[in-house]
């Protein structure tokens, strides 16, 4: 099969590799219809996250369709049509029976990270029967592909842990595809006010179209000001970090209002700085979090009804065999505009 192959910083190549086999009674071997790329994925090109080695199969999002189970697989039958969490959950460990299944002692984060991911004709899912979810009849594979992880991840590490409320004023930094689904998630909660920030013009447009009631771009270095100005010097009760660089999470820090939260979701690969002299009476509260997955049956529900339309987030489509230029386009956001890039494998 043909499968997208991490071979070092900096490095990756499409190869041919064998088809993956069941290795335990759980497991379950799926044809992926569709994939994406994440940020993430960026990141660990960049070096940025040590336990992917190189030699691995990236990716952890897509859909697809069973093609064979393990002894031990109850839920899902060959055939089945299934959405692929991008965190496996056993269900029986300790962090599993407390919801925190992106520290699952036998998975979590492994897909395209501790084992083989879905940018590949085929994935094996540890703990199929907890790790995947059926597709919904008539919700399409493209909504869903959005599923597997973006949308959950700027729910949880955004929305749930910023603690949106209603009448809150929230601050986004970064207006890629997960600050965008914070944007599109925050407003189950009406905050008041909802201010995109970014260096990019036209991801700050597009955040306008999805729901945002401001937006500053950060390019001439004001952005902190700007926000302050808009809050009546007040601050944000939400900052929401999602780019995962120095530089944002200051932002975050200068914005917050006394009692606020800062949220982070990006993933970091250098330290920050964490400005306690100024913040220590604050009153404020500093969440992280990897996405657990756990509000994905509440938002495949919202899909399903049509409250939430992820397939907005999608702007460019390719072909498995074209994956080296999808990559090419999603790592130059800035000039092709790219913010969800959908890749077919089927």
């Amino acid at each position: 099969m043909k499968a997208l192959i991490y071979q070092g910083p900096g490095k990756k190549a499409l190869e041919d590799r064998p088809l993956p086999k069941i290795i335990a009674a759980t497991d379950a071997i799926v044809k992926i219809a569709k994939t994406t790329i994440c940020g993430t994925d960026l990141h660990i090109l960049k070096g940025d996250v040590p336990t992917c080695k190189p030699g691995r199969i990236l990716g952890h999002e897509g859909v697809g369709v069973v093609d064979s189970i393990g002894a031990g697989v109850t839920t899902f039958r060959p055939g089945d049509r299934v959405l692929i969490s991008c965190i496996s959950a056993c269900g029986r460990c300790e962090h599993c029976r407390s919801g925190m299944y992106s520290h699952c002692t036998t998975g979590g984060w492994i897909l395209g990270n501790e084992i083989d991911g879905t940018q590949a004709e085929y994935v094996r899912i540890p703990h199929a029967d907890t790790s995947l979810y059926r597709a919904p009849k008539g919700v399409e594979e493209d909504a869903l592909v959005m599923l597997s992880d973006i949308l959950p991840t700027g729910f949880e590490c955004g929305v749930l842990n910023g603690k949106v409320r209603p009448g809150d004023s929230v601050a986004i930094v970064g207006a890629g595809p997960i600050g965008l689904a914070a944007l599109l998630t925050a407003q189950f909660y009406s905050p008041a006010d909802i201010i995109m920030i970014d260096l990019d013009a036209n991801r700050l447009d597009t955040a306008k179209r999805f729901g945002a009631t401001a937006t500053v771009n950060s390019k001439d270095g004001r952005a902190a000001e700007k926000v302050m100005q808009m809050t009546g010097g007040r601050g944000v009760n939400a900052a929401i970090e999602a780019v995962g660089i120095p530089a944002t999470f200051a932002l975050c820090e200068d914005i917050v209002a006394p009692g606020g939260t800062i949220a982070n979701i990006g993933v970091h690969g250098v330290k920050v700085d964490l400005h306690l002299e100024r913040l220590w009476s604050h009153n404020i509260t500093i969440t992280t979090r990897l996405v657990d997955t756990v509000t994905t049956p509440m938002l495949l529900k919202t899909v399903q009804s049509g409250k939430i339309d992820p397939q907005r987030l999608i702007t460019h489509r390719f072909k498995l065999e074209q994956i080296l230029d999808a990559y090419d386009t999603f790592g130059r956001a800035a000039s092709t505009r790219a913010l969800k890039v959908l890749i077919e494998a089927a």
